[in-house]
């Protein structure tokens, strides 16, 4: 499972994040998703920790905590939905 990590500031970097998880447990892997055009931080990220334990410590101690002059969201990420088209008649239609 992975953890959620939203508004954060723009300047965060993927070190940045493991040091405050780190306090935690152990982390496995830090992804930033960039925007694709500007290459720019999104403001959000996703932690992957080695424990479900770490995990929920790392959420309670962490979400709405000020961090880099931002109030951090933190949950459980939730699995991507898939994304819909418009058809010609206006219905979304999933793929």
């Amino acid at each position: 499972m992975s953890i959620y990590v939203g508004n954060l500031s723009y300047t965060v970097t993927q070190d940045d994040l493991t040091k405050v998880f780190s306090d935690y447990g152990t982390v496995k892997r830090v992804q930033l998703p960039t925007d694709r055009e500007t290459g720019r931080a999104r403001g959000f990220g996703f932690v992957e920790m080695e424990s479900a334990a770490a995990e929920d410590a790392a959420i309670e101690a962490l979400d709405g905590a000020e961090w880099m002059g931002r109030v951090m969201k933190v949950n459980k990420a939730r699995p991507r939905e898939e994304k819909s088209t418009r058809s010609s008649t206006g219905y979304s239609r999933r793929y």
